[in-house]
Protein backbone atom coordinates (compact mmCIF):
# COMPACT_ATOMS: atom_id res chain seq x y z
CA UNK A 1 0.00 0.00 0.00
CA UNK A 2 2.74 2.39 0.35
CA UNK A 3 3.77 2.13 -3.18
CA UNK A 4 0.57 3.92 -4.33
CA UNK A 5 0.88 7.10 -2.78
CA UNK A 6 5.00 6.86 -4.49
CA UNK A 7 3.55 5.77 -7.74
CA UNK A 8 1.15 8.64 -7.72
CA UNK A 9 3.49 11.26 -7.08
CA UNK A 10 5.36 9.63 -10.04
CA UNK A 11 2.20 9.75 -12.39
CA UNK A 12 1.82 13.65 -11.66
CA UNK A 13 5.39 14.74 -11.99
CA UNK A 14 4.99 13.30 -15.44
CA UNK A 15 2.05 14.49 -16.40
CA UNK A 16 3.22 18.35 -14.91
CA UNK A 17 6.55 17.56 -17.56
CA UNK A 18 3.65 17.00 -20.28
CA UNK A 19 1.40 20.02 -19.48
CA UNK A 20 4.67 22.49 -19.21
CA UNK A 21 4.83 21.62 -22.99
CA UNK A 22 0.92 21.79 -23.46
CA UNK A 23 0.65 24.34 -26.41
CA UNK A 24 -0.82 28.00 -26.13
CA UNK A 25 -2.34 30.69 -28.41
CA UNK A 26 0.79 32.09 -30.07
CA UNK A 27 0.12 36.04 -29.50
CA UNK A 28 3.00 37.41 -31.21
CA UNK A 29 1.23 37.27 -33.94
CA UNK A 30 -1.70 39.29 -33.20
CA UNK A 31 0.55 41.58 -31.39
CA UNK A 32 2.94 42.33 -34.81
CA UNK A 33 -0.63 42.53 -36.74
CA UNK A 34 -1.99 44.77 -34.16
CA UNK A 35 0.52 47.70 -34.25
CA UNK A 36 0.53 47.12 -38.37
CA UNK A 37 -0.33 50.75 -39.69
CA UNK A 38 -2.43 51.63 -43.24
CA UNK A 39 -1.59 53.63 -45.60
CA UNK A 40 -5.06 55.72 -44.61
CA UNK A 41 -5.71 57.87 -41.26
CA UNK A 42 -6.07 55.20 -38.79
CA UNK A 43 -9.01 55.13 -35.92
CA UNK A 44 -10.38 52.92 -33.38
CA UNK A 45 -14.27 53.18 -35.48
CA UNK A 46 -15.98 50.45 -36.78
CA UNK A 47 -19.21 49.50 -37.90
CA UNK A 48 -21.89 49.57 -35.08
CA UNK A 49 -25.05 50.45 -37.37
CA UNK A 50 -27.19 47.70 -38.64
CA UNK A 51 -27.54 48.97 -41.92
CA UNK A 52 -24.48 49.54 -43.43
CA UNK A 53 -26.05 50.91 -46.80
CA UNK A 54 -28.40 53.40 -47.42
CA UNK A 55 -30.70 52.09 -50.41
CA UNK A 56 -33.82 51.18 -48.91
CA UNK A 57 -35.10 48.76 -52.15
CA UNK A 58 -31.00 47.16 -51.08
CA UNK A 59 -31.50 46.65 -47.71
CA UNK A 60 -34.80 44.82 -47.88
CA UNK A 61 -32.87 42.38 -51.10
CA UNK A 62 -30.59 42.03 -48.72
CA UNK A 63 -32.86 41.12 -45.56
CA UNK A 64 -34.95 38.53 -48.10
CA UNK A 65 -31.21 36.43 -48.65
CA UNK A 66 -30.87 36.64 -45.09
CA UNK A 67 -34.09 35.12 -44.68
CA UNK A 68 -34.53 32.45 -48.00
CA UNK A 69 -30.41 31.85 -48.94
CA UNK A 70 -29.54 28.23 -48.08
CA UNK A 71 -25.90 28.24 -47.13
CA UNK A 72 -27.58 30.52 -44.24
CA UNK A 73 -29.23 27.56 -43.51
CA UNK A 74 -26.73 25.59 -43.14
CA UNK A 75 -24.61 27.87 -40.83
CA UNK A 76 -27.62 27.24 -39.02
CA UNK A 77 -27.54 23.59 -38.78
CA UNK A 78 -23.48 23.43 -38.05
CA UNK A 79 -24.06 25.89 -35.26
CA UNK A 80 -26.66 23.23 -33.72
CA UNK A 81 -24.25 20.54 -34.25
CA UNK A 82 -21.66 21.96 -32.64
CA UNK A 83 -24.03 22.99 -29.66
CA UNK A 84 -24.62 19.48 -29.68
CA UNK A 85 -21.28 18.58 -29.77
CA UNK A 86 -20.71 20.85 -26.77
CA UNK A 87 -23.51 19.49 -24.87
CA UNK A 88 -21.92 15.88 -25.06
CA UNK A 89 -18.96 16.94 -23.95
CA UNK A 90 -20.16 18.46 -20.86
CA UNK A 91 -22.50 15.62 -20.22
CA UNK A 92 -19.15 13.30 -20.31
CA UNK A 93 -17.97 15.66 -17.22
CA UNK A 94 -21.04 14.25 -15.13
CA UNK A 95 -21.77 10.74 -13.49
CA UNK A 96 -24.39 8.57 -15.82
CA UNK A 97 -27.43 7.30 -13.35
CA UNK A 98 -29.07 4.19 -15.07
CA UNK A 99 -32.51 2.49 -14.26
CA UNK A 100 -31.14 -1.44 -13.46
CA UNK A 101 -33.55 -4.67 -13.98
CA UNK A 102 -31.71 -8.24 -13.84
CA UNK A 103 -33.04 -11.58 -14.17
CA UNK A 104 -30.11 -14.06 -13.96
CA UNK A 105 -30.17 -18.03 -13.37
CA UNK A 106 -27.41 -19.71 -12.79
CA UNK A 107 -26.03 -22.82 -11.91
CA UNK A 108 -23.02 -23.77 -10.11
CA UNK A 109 -20.43 -26.37 -10.38
CA UNK A 110 -20.10 -28.48 -7.31
CA UNK A 111 -16.74 -28.33 -7.42
CA UNK A 112 -16.99 -24.32 -7.81
CA UNK A 113 -16.27 -22.10 -4.79
CA UNK A 114 -20.15 -21.06 -5.01
CA UNK A 115 -21.45 -24.41 -5.76
CA UNK A 116 -19.51 -25.43 -2.35
CA UNK A 117 -20.80 -22.38 -0.07
CA UNK A 118 -24.56 -22.69 -1.19
CA UNK A 119 -24.38 -26.65 -0.23
CA UNK A 120 -22.71 -25.87 3.10
CA UNK A 121 -25.41 -23.42 3.62
CA UNK A 122 -28.07 -25.31 2.81
CA UNK A 123 -26.80 -28.71 5.39
CA UNK A 124 -25.97 -26.10 7.81
CA UNK A 125 -28.80 -24.32 8.20
CA UNK A 126 -30.67 -22.71 11.13
CA UNK A 127 -33.94 -23.33 12.21
CA UNK A 128 -36.47 -20.50 10.51
CA UNK A 129 -33.37 -19.57 7.74
CA UNK A 130 -34.09 -19.50 3.93
CA UNK A 131 -32.60 -22.13 1.91
CA UNK A 132 -31.28 -21.46 -1.30
CA UNK A 133 -32.56 -22.81 -4.11
CA UNK A 134 -30.30 -25.85 -5.86
CA UNK A 135 -28.97 -26.49 -8.12
CA UNK A 136 -30.21 -23.08 -10.25
CA UNK A 137 -29.59 -20.09 -8.18
CA UNK A 138 -31.75 -16.77 -9.39
CA UNK A 139 -30.74 -13.48 -9.05
CA UNK A 140 -33.00 -10.61 -8.94
CA UNK A 141 -32.08 -6.75 -8.93
CA UNK A 142 -34.06 -3.83 -9.34
CA UNK A 143 -32.10 -0.34 -8.73
CA UNK A 144 -29.80 2.07 -9.95
CA UNK A 145 -26.26 1.98 -11.13
CA UNK A 146 -23.57 5.06 -11.95
CA UNK A 147 -20.13 5.35 -13.06
CA UNK A 148 -17.98 8.85 -13.27
CA UNK A 149 -15.22 9.38 -14.43
CA UNK A 150 -12.82 11.89 -12.26
CA UNK A 151 -11.25 14.08 -13.96
CA UNK A 152 -7.66 14.02 -12.73
CA UNK A 153 -5.69 15.38 -15.25
CA UNK A 154 -8.14 18.04 -17.03
CA UNK A 155 -9.04 15.45 -20.30
CA UNK A 156 -12.52 16.14 -19.25
CA UNK A 157 -12.36 19.69 -19.53
CA UNK A 158 -10.50 20.42 -22.53
CA UNK A 159 -12.62 17.99 -24.44
CA UNK A 160 -15.49 20.36 -23.30
CA UNK A 161 -12.80 23.50 -23.65
CA UNK A 162 -13.13 22.34 -27.37
CA UNK A 163 -16.74 21.75 -28.08
CA UNK A 164 -17.36 25.44 -26.52
CA UNK A 165 -14.67 27.18 -28.94
CA UNK A 166 -15.75 24.41 -32.42
CA UNK A 167 -19.46 26.42 -31.37
CA UNK A 168 -17.96 30.00 -31.15
CA UNK A 169 -15.88 28.94 -34.88
CA UNK A 170 -19.42 28.01 -36.09
CA UNK A 171 -21.14 30.98 -35.33
CA UNK A 172 -18.36 33.33 -36.81
CA UNK A 173 -18.51 31.06 -39.51
CA UNK A 174 -22.26 32.44 -39.69
CA UNK A 175 -21.10 35.86 -39.67
CA UNK A 176 -18.69 35.34 -42.21
CA UNK A 177 -21.28 33.65 -44.48
CA UNK A 178 -23.98 36.59 -43.78
CA UNK A 179 -20.80 38.86 -45.19
CA UNK A 180 -20.26 37.23 -48.17
CA UNK A 181 -23.97 36.90 -48.79
CA UNK A 182 -24.26 40.96 -48.04
CA UNK A 183 -21.81 41.68 -50.05
CA UNK A 184 -22.37 39.82 -52.86
CA UNK A 185 -25.96 40.87 -53.19
CA UNK A 186 -24.75 44.56 -52.50
CA UNK A 187 -22.01 44.25 -55.98
CA UNK A 188 -24.83 42.59 -58.12
CA UNK A 189 -27.43 45.34 -56.85
CA UNK A 190 -25.13 47.78 -57.83
CA UNK A 191 -23.74 46.05 -61.28
CA UNK A 192 -27.33 46.64 -62.37
CA UNK A 193 -27.45 50.31 -61.48
CA UNK A 194 -24.75 50.74 -63.38
CA UNK A 195 -26.09 48.48 -66.37
CA UNK A 196 -29.19 51.14 -66.09
CA UNK A 197 -26.85 54.00 -66.03
CA UNK A 198 -24.91 52.74 -69.27
CA UNK A 199 -28.55 51.93 -70.94
CA UNK A 200 -29.59 56.09 -70.20
CA UNK A 201 -25.81 57.21 -71.67
CA UNK A 202 -26.34 54.99 -74.85
CA UNK A 203 -29.91 56.50 -75.39
CA UNK A 204 -28.38 59.59 -75.22
CA UNK A 205 -25.98 59.09 -77.59
CA UNK A 206 -28.38 57.59 -79.71
CA UNK A 207 -30.63 60.46 -79.73
CA UNK A 208 -27.41 62.87 -80.84
CA UNK A 209 -26.25 59.89 -83.44
CA UNK A 210 -29.96 60.27 -84.94
CA UNK A 211 -29.99 63.76 -85.21
CA UNK A 212 -26.86 63.91 -86.54
CA UNK A 213 -27.49 61.63 -89.03
CA UNK A 214 -30.61 63.31 -89.89
CA UNK A 215 -28.46 66.45 -90.64
CA UNK A 216 -26.53 63.67 -93.01
CA UNK A 217 -29.27 63.23 -95.04
CA UNK A 218 -30.45 66.53 -95.62
CA UNK A 219 -27.09 67.68 -96.88
CA UNK A 220 -26.58 64.29 -98.95
CA UNK A 221 -29.78 65.89 -100.55
CA UNK A 222 -28.30 69.23 -100.64
CA UNK A 223 -24.65 67.59 -102.31
CA UNK A 224 -22.58 68.81 -99.94
CA UNK A 225 -21.61 65.36 -98.61
CA UNK A 226 -22.25 61.54 -100.22
CA UNK A 227 -23.81 58.20 -99.52
CA UNK A 228 -20.40 57.07 -97.97
CA UNK A 229 -21.28 59.81 -94.79
CA UNK A 230 -24.75 58.61 -94.72
CA UNK A 231 -23.93 54.62 -94.19
CA UNK A 232 -21.17 55.72 -91.69
CA UNK A 233 -24.02 57.16 -90.06
CA UNK A 234 -26.26 54.70 -89.79
CA UNK A 235 -23.63 52.19 -89.28
CA UNK A 236 -22.59 53.92 -86.22
CA UNK A 237 -26.09 54.17 -85.03
CA UNK A 238 -26.75 50.68 -85.44
CA UNK A 239 -23.64 49.55 -83.26
CA UNK A 240 -24.84 51.25 -80.52
CA UNK A 241 -28.09 50.13 -80.74
CA UNK A 242 -26.46 46.74 -80.65
CA UNK A 243 -24.69 47.46 -77.72
CA UNK A 244 -28.06 48.10 -76.08
CA UNK A 245 -29.12 44.93 -76.94
CA UNK A 246 -25.84 42.80 -75.35
CA UNK A 247 -26.21 45.57 -72.38
CA UNK A 248 -30.16 44.43 -71.82
CA UNK A 249 -28.63 40.65 -71.81
CA UNK A 250 -26.37 41.45 -68.84
CA UNK A 251 -29.29 43.01 -67.01
CA UNK A 252 -30.89 39.91 -67.01
CA UNK A 253 -28.04 37.64 -66.48
CA UNK A 254 -27.12 39.73 -63.30
CA UNK A 255 -30.76 39.70 -62.27
CA UNK A 256 -31.06 35.98 -62.70
CA UNK A 257 -27.75 35.33 -59.86
CA UNK A 258 -29.12 38.25 -57.89
CA UNK A 259 -32.38 35.93 -57.44
CA UNK A 260 -29.62 32.88 -56.98
CA UNK A 261 -28.50 34.47 -54.08
CA UNK A 262 -32.08 35.82 -52.98
CA UNK A 263 -33.38 32.09 -52.92
CA UNK A 264 -36.22 32.58 -55.37
CA UNK A 265 -37.00 32.50 -58.71
CA UNK A 266 -35.70 34.44 -61.86
CA UNK A 267 -37.99 37.52 -61.64
CA UNK A 268 -36.86 41.07 -62.43
CA UNK A 269 -35.36 43.25 -59.68
CA UNK A 270 -36.40 46.49 -58.13
CA UNK A 271 -33.68 49.27 -58.04
CA UNK A 272 -33.59 52.97 -57.40
CA UNK A 273 -33.65 54.53 -60.87
CA UNK A 274 -31.05 56.74 -60.01
CA UNK A 275 -28.29 56.51 -57.44
CA UNK A 276 -25.45 58.60 -57.22
CA UNK A 277 -21.94 58.05 -56.18
CA UNK A 278 -21.69 59.97 -52.79
CA UNK A 279 -24.77 58.75 -51.56
CA UNK A 280 -23.67 54.67 -51.94
CA UNK A 281 -23.40 54.39 -47.89
CA UNK A 282 -24.55 55.79 -44.53
CA UNK A 283 -21.07 56.95 -43.64
CA UNK A 284 -17.30 56.56 -44.64
CA UNK A 285 -15.74 54.36 -41.90
CA UNK A 286 -11.75 54.53 -41.22
CA UNK A 287 -9.62 51.60 -40.71
CA UNK A 288 -7.46 50.11 -37.28
CA UNK A 289 -5.54 47.55 -37.44
CA UNK A 290 -7.26 45.98 -34.08
CA UNK A 291 -10.36 46.87 -35.78
CA UNK A 292 -9.75 43.49 -38.77
CA UNK A 293 -8.33 41.69 -35.99
CA UNK A 294 -11.71 42.16 -33.70
CA UNK A 295 -14.06 42.17 -36.23
CA UNK A 296 -13.47 39.81 -39.20
CA UNK A 297 -15.05 36.84 -38.67
CA UNK A 298 -13.09 34.59 -40.80
CA UNK A 299 -9.84 35.93 -38.53
CA UNK A 300 -12.37 35.25 -35.28
CA UNK A 301 -13.41 31.72 -36.90
CA UNK A 302 -10.08 31.03 -37.89
CA UNK A 303 -8.35 31.67 -33.69
CA UNK A 304 -11.83 29.70 -32.55
CA UNK A 305 -10.18 26.84 -34.41
CA UNK A 306 -6.89 27.09 -33.60
CA UNK A 307 -7.55 27.12 -29.61
CA UNK A 308 -10.21 24.06 -30.21
CA UNK A 309 -7.27 22.14 -31.63
CA UNK A 310 -4.96 23.20 -28.77
CA UNK A 311 -7.47 21.65 -26.48
CA UNK A 312 -8.20 18.65 -28.55
CA UNK A 313 -4.10 18.34 -28.47
CA UNK A 314 -4.21 18.63 -24.49
CA UNK A 315 -7.30 15.81 -24.25
CA UNK A 316 -5.24 13.74 -26.51
CA UNK A 317 -2.16 14.20 -23.77
CA UNK A 318 -4.16 13.71 -20.68
CA UNK A 319 -5.56 9.96 -22.35
CA UNK A 320 -2.07 8.47 -22.01
CA UNK A 321 -2.48 8.98 -18.39
CA UNK A 322 -4.29 6.68 -16.07
CA UNK A 323 -8.08 7.74 -15.42
CA UNK A 324 -10.30 6.97 -12.14
CA UNK A 325 -13.66 5.66 -12.51
CA UNK A 326 -16.84 5.17 -9.68
CA UNK A 327 -19.13 2.69 -10.36
CA UNK A 328 -21.91 3.22 -7.23
CA UNK A 329 -24.93 0.90 -6.84
CA UNK A 330 -27.72 1.33 -4.69
CA UNK A 331 -31.24 -1.10 -5.06
CA UNK A 332 -32.77 -4.02 -3.80
CA UNK A 333 -31.17 -7.88 -4.84
CA UNK A 334 -32.69 -11.35 -3.44
CA UNK A 335 -32.41 -14.74 -4.97
CA UNK A 336 -35.97 -15.10 -5.29
CA UNK A 337 -38.73 -12.65 -6.27
CA UNK A 338 -40.60 -13.04 -3.06
CA UNK A 339 -38.56 -11.75 -1.21
CA UNK A 340 -36.73 -8.77 -3.35
CA UNK A 341 -39.10 -6.19 -1.94
CA UNK A 342 -38.06 -7.47 1.81
CA UNK A 343 -36.49 -4.31 3.21
CA UNK A 344 -33.57 -6.64 4.03
CA UNK A 345 -32.76 -6.90 0.49
CA UNK A 346 -31.44 -3.43 0.28
CA UNK A 347 -28.23 -3.68 -0.76
CA UNK A 348 -25.46 -0.86 -2.12
CA UNK A 349 -22.03 -1.00 -3.15
CA UNK A 350 -18.78 1.49 -4.88
CA UNK A 351 -16.22 0.08 -7.31
CA UNK A 352 -13.50 2.00 -8.17
CA UNK A 353 -11.05 1.66 -10.27
CA UNK A 354 -7.46 3.42 -11.49
CA UNK A 355 -6.69 2.32 -14.99
CA UNK A 356 -3.82 3.26 -17.21
CA UNK A 357 -3.16 2.00 -20.95
CA UNK A 358 -0.59 -0.62 -21.54
CA UNK A 359 -1.19 -2.01 -24.71
CA UNK A 360 -3.02 0.35 -26.63
CA UNK A 361 -0.56 2.95 -26.10
CA UNK A 362 0.48 3.33 -29.36
CA UNK A 363 -2.90 3.98 -30.75
CA UNK A 364 -3.33 6.81 -27.85
CA UNK A 365 0.34 8.29 -29.29
CA UNK A 366 -1.19 8.02 -32.84
CA UNK A 367 -3.99 10.17 -31.41
CA UNK A 368 -2.12 12.84 -29.78
CA UNK A 369 0.53 13.12 -33.14
CA UNK A 370 -3.35 13.67 -35.04
CA UNK A 371 -4.00 16.31 -32.86
CA UNK A 372 -1.01 17.84 -32.68
CA UNK A 373 -0.59 17.86 -36.85
CA UNK A 374 -4.29 19.13 -36.58
CA UNK A 375 -3.13 22.05 -34.29
CA UNK A 376 -0.47 23.34 -36.25
CA UNK A 377 -2.74 23.43 -39.37
CA UNK A 378 -5.04 25.45 -36.82
CA UNK A 379 -2.11 27.58 -36.54
CA UNK A 380 -0.72 28.48 -40.33
CA UNK A 381 -4.12 29.09 -41.15
CA UNK A 382 -4.71 31.53 -38.41
CA UNK A 383 -1.45 33.24 -39.79
CA UNK A 384 -2.72 33.05 -43.48
CA UNK A 385 -6.15 34.65 -42.37
CA UNK A 386 -4.26 37.52 -40.99
CA UNK A 387 -2.01 38.02 -43.97
CA UNK A 388 -4.60 37.79 -46.26
CA UNK A 389 -7.06 40.18 -44.56
CA UNK A 390 -4.36 42.79 -43.81
CA UNK A 391 -3.23 42.39 -47.44
CA UNK A 392 -6.55 42.48 -48.58
CA UNK A 393 -7.35 45.84 -46.71
CA UNK A 394 -4.19 47.31 -48.06
CA UNK A 395 -4.99 46.39 -51.41
CA UNK A 396 -8.67 47.95 -51.12
CA UNK A 397 -7.52 50.98 -49.50
CA UNK A 398 -5.20 51.85 -52.38
CA UNK A 399 -7.51 50.70 -55.37
CA UNK A 400 -10.28 53.52 -53.32
CA UNK A 401 -8.22 55.98 -53.26
CA UNK A 402 -6.82 55.71 -57.24
CA UNK A 403 -10.42 55.24 -58.60
CA UNK A 404 -11.41 58.07 -56.72
CA UNK A 405 -9.03 60.14 -58.28
CA UNK A 406 -9.61 58.23 -61.85
CA UNK A 407 -13.02 59.55 -61.15
CA UNK A 408 -12.30 63.36 -61.11
CA UNK A 409 -10.31 62.58 -64.59
CA UNK A 410 -13.59 60.96 -66.17
CA UNK A 411 -15.48 63.53 -65.46
CA UNK A 412 -13.43 66.04 -67.04
CA UNK A 413 -12.79 64.00 -69.96
CA UNK A 414 -16.97 63.67 -70.61
CA UNK A 415 -17.63 67.45 -69.95
CA UNK A 416 -14.64 68.12 -72.38
CA UNK A 417 -16.09 65.51 -75.03
CA UNK A 418 -19.33 66.11 -74.82
CA UNK A 419 -18.67 69.86 -75.46
CA UNK A 420 -16.47 68.75 -78.65
CA UNK A 421 -19.97 66.96 -79.66
CA UNK A 422 -21.24 69.74 -79.87
CA UNK A 423 -18.28 71.95 -81.86
CA UNK A 424 -18.16 69.00 -83.93
CA UNK A 425 -21.82 69.10 -84.69
CA UNK A 426 -22.10 72.63 -85.30
CA UNK A 427 -18.94 72.70 -87.63
CA UNK A 428 -20.94 69.60 -89.89
CA UNK A 429 -23.59 71.85 -90.50
CA UNK A 430 -21.87 74.48 -91.85
CA UNK A 431 -19.60 72.38 -93.54
CA UNK A 432 -16.00 73.01 -91.53
CA UNK A 433 -16.26 69.36 -90.38
CA UNK A 434 -16.39 66.10 -91.97
CA UNK A 435 -18.82 63.59 -90.58
CA UNK A 436 -15.89 61.41 -89.81
CA UNK A 437 -14.95 64.36 -87.47
CA UNK A 438 -18.79 63.59 -85.95
CA UNK A 439 -18.41 59.93 -85.98
CA UNK A 440 -14.91 60.05 -83.83
CA UNK A 441 -16.44 62.78 -81.45
CA UNK A 442 -19.30 60.64 -81.44
CA UNK A 443 -17.22 57.88 -80.53
CA UNK A 444 -14.44 59.22 -78.02
CA UNK A 445 -17.99 60.86 -75.85
CA UNK A 446 -19.84 57.45 -75.61
CA UNK A 447 -16.47 55.65 -74.25
CA UNK A 448 -15.67 58.09 -71.87
CA UNK A 449 -18.92 57.69 -70.74
CA UNK A 450 -18.89 54.28 -69.74
CA UNK A 451 -15.52 54.40 -68.69
CA UNK A 452 -16.83 56.89 -65.75
CA UNK A 453 -19.76 54.59 -65.16
CA UNK A 454 -17.24 51.85 -64.83
CA UNK A 455 -15.21 54.02 -62.75
CA UNK A 456 -18.01 54.91 -60.73
CA UNK A 457 -19.61 51.22 -60.67
CA UNK A 458 -15.67 50.05 -59.27
CA UNK A 459 -15.80 52.65 -56.86
CA UNK A 460 -18.81 51.45 -55.43
CA UNK A 461 -17.39 47.38 -55.17
CA UNK A 462 -14.49 49.22 -53.83
CA UNK A 463 -16.79 50.59 -50.78
CA UNK A 464 -18.66 47.17 -50.84
CA UNK A 465 -15.19 45.35 -50.30
CA UNK A 466 -14.36 47.44 -47.24
CA UNK A 467 -17.38 46.80 -45.68
CA UNK A 468 -16.31 43.22 -45.94
CA UNK A 469 -12.81 43.67 -44.95
CA UNK A 470 -13.30 45.42 -41.86
CA UNK A 471 -16.14 42.84 -40.45
CA UNK A 472 -18.99 43.12 -42.65
CA UNK A 473 -21.82 41.92 -39.89
CA UNK A 474 -25.88 42.95 -40.31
Amino acid sequence: MKQVPFLFLITIGLFGCITNNLPHKDDSLSAKASSFSFSQNDSSDHIHSTKFFEDSLLNNLIELALHQNSDMAIAEQRIAIAQAQFRVRRGQMLPTVEADLQTSYQKFGTYTLEGLSNDDANKNQQPNSIPIPHPVVPNYFIGLRSQWEIDLWGKLRAQKKSGYFQILASQYGKRLIVTSLVSEVASRYYELIALDETILAIERNRALQDSVLSITLVQKEAGRTTELGVQQMQAQLLRTEAMAFRIQQKIVQIENELNFFLGRMPQAINRSDALKQDDILQKHVAISAQGILHNRPDILQAESNLQAAGADLKAAQAALLPSLTLSPYVGLNAFSSSFLFNPASIAWGVLGGLTTPLINRSMLRGNQNRARAEREIAHHQYQKTIFSAFSETQTILSNRAILTQTGKINLQEVATLHQAISTANELFKVGYASYLEVISAQKMAIEAELALIETRNGLRQAEIALYRAIGGGW
